[in-house]
């Protein structure tokens, strides 16, 4: 057992290194996100339930969006209903009412489940241009237009030759998707093979949110976090249903791709389908795994601090007032040892007991939290203690929450 984590994490080092067509988000959110106040943190040590100082909600309309308790997980399972795909790293729906759910596999396939049916015929296979050599490295997030039935067009992220990102565009028809009809909206240069984000979302409004690392290696050896003029350590925000191949919509705080930074590796960023929140998980350096959180109709320009600071604690220096705190956050020491989190979903299924839990794993554990507004604050606790290489979640049409795990599995969260 002790081999086979040293191997996982000699592996993984740098690891650790959707939602429905019309849904708009409401004018009221739940929390502001937290912000170093002028003093700075003192360092303590990780609780089961990772403390937060967000202030208290009091409108009832707010809270009746999440559940009122955390539920019995003894009553749940992680149900498997496909096995034995190759290190699969994302799931996303079309939202085209066809249920079929969409699986990347990381060396440069989609896969299409259908019925709890695995299709052997590929949706996109474009393992001929994309870099897998290194293990964050590979095709690495999928997202559909909002007007994916009408124009078929869908976009991934992928590394491609020199391990650079590629943000491109593909069409589909039916069941297959053209390799040929790529059209390239960015590529960006990572000097390192690691730390490349990779998530790829439609938000709210109708702009294409983008997940970019902070280039890699360790320490953020370039500065990119903070650097609004560099494009990695960020979540960028472009239209695409303007310009060719796109356009920097107005609001964009530095007039440039940039909507949110300080970040050092975003492994799976979404949004609340209910009520617009962000919520990111970014993968830590050596100590502290964090999930950010940025409310609806917040503006750009959010600095969630990396590489000053490594969740809520200082790391180039002291806290400075003004970045912003995660909402949770764990240590790799006792009592989890984790060494990189993965980023889910809020659940917005049929199972009332689960409403408004936003789930988060880790990566090397398999550990599953719940955290959600209870009692006015944001809680975390332990879920789920899983056996599971946690490389993401995914949501369906009816906002049944998926998992998806580095060995070949995808699972629902399910009622015994």
């Amino acid at each position: 057992m002790i081999m086979s984590r040293l191997l996982i994490l000699l592996l993984l080092t740098a690891l650790a290194c959707s939602w429905g067509n019309g849904i708009s988000a409401p004018t009221n959110t739940p929390l502001p996100p937290a912000t170093v106040e002028s003093a700075p943190q003192t360092e303590s040590q990780p609780t089961q339930e990772p403390a937060t100082s967000a202030p208290t909600v009091e409108s009832a309309e707010l809270t009746a969006a999440y559940a009122s308790q955390i539920p019995n997980t003894a009553d749940f399972e992680w149900r498997l209903i496909a096995d034995g795909l190759t290190r699969p790293v994302d799931l996303q729906s079309a939202f085209d009412g066809s249920g079929r759910l969409f699986i990347i596999e990381k060396y440069g396939a989609i896969r299409i489940l259908r019925d709890g049916l695995v299709s052997p015929q590929l949706f996109l296979n474009i393992k001929d241009r994309v870099n897998d050599e290194s293990n964050e490295m590979g095709l690495l997030g999928l997202a559909f237009h909002p007007n994916f039935e009408q124009n078929g067009y869908f976009y991934v992220n992928y590394t491609g030759d020199g391990g650079h990102t590629r943000i491109s565009r593909f069409q589909a028809t039916g069941d297959t998707a053209d390799p040929n009809s790529e059209q390239a909206l960015l590529v960006i240069e990572q000097p390192f093979p690691n730390h490349n984000g990779g998530a790829v979302v439609f938000g709210p409004d109708g702009y294409l949110y983008l997940g970019l690392g902070d280039g890699g290696a360790a320490g953020d050896p370039f500065k990119n976090g903070q650097n609004i003029n560099s494009l990695l350590g960020k979540i960028l925000r472009i239209d695409v249903n303007n310009g060719e191949p796109y356009t920097i919509p107005a609001d964009n705080p530095f007039g440039n791709e940039v909507w949110a930074y300080g970040l050092r590796n975003p492994w799976r960023f979404s949004f609340d389908r209910i009520t617009g929140d962000l919520w990111i998980g970014d993968v830590g350096q050596g100590e502290w795994e964090e999930i950010d959180y940025l409310p609806a109709g917040s503006p750009g320009g959010a600095n969630f601090g990396w590489s000053i600071m490594e969740g809520g604690h200082g790391f180039d220096g002291a806290p400075q007032a003004g970045l912003l705190l995660p909402a949770a956050e764990y240590s790799h020491s006792t009592p989890y040892s984790g060494c990189s989190v993965t980023g889910g979903y809020v659940y917005r299924g049929s199972m009332s007991e689960w409403n408004g839990v936003y789930f988060y794993g880790d990566y090397c554990e398999g550990t599953v939290w719940g955290l959600t507004l209870l009692n006015g604050q944001w809680q975390s606790q332990v879920m789920f203690e899983t056996d599971f290489l946690i490389t993401s979640f995914g949501v369906d049409e009816g906002g049944e929450l998926y998992l998806l795990s580095d060995n070949g599995g995808v699972y629902i969260l399910a009622r015994k």
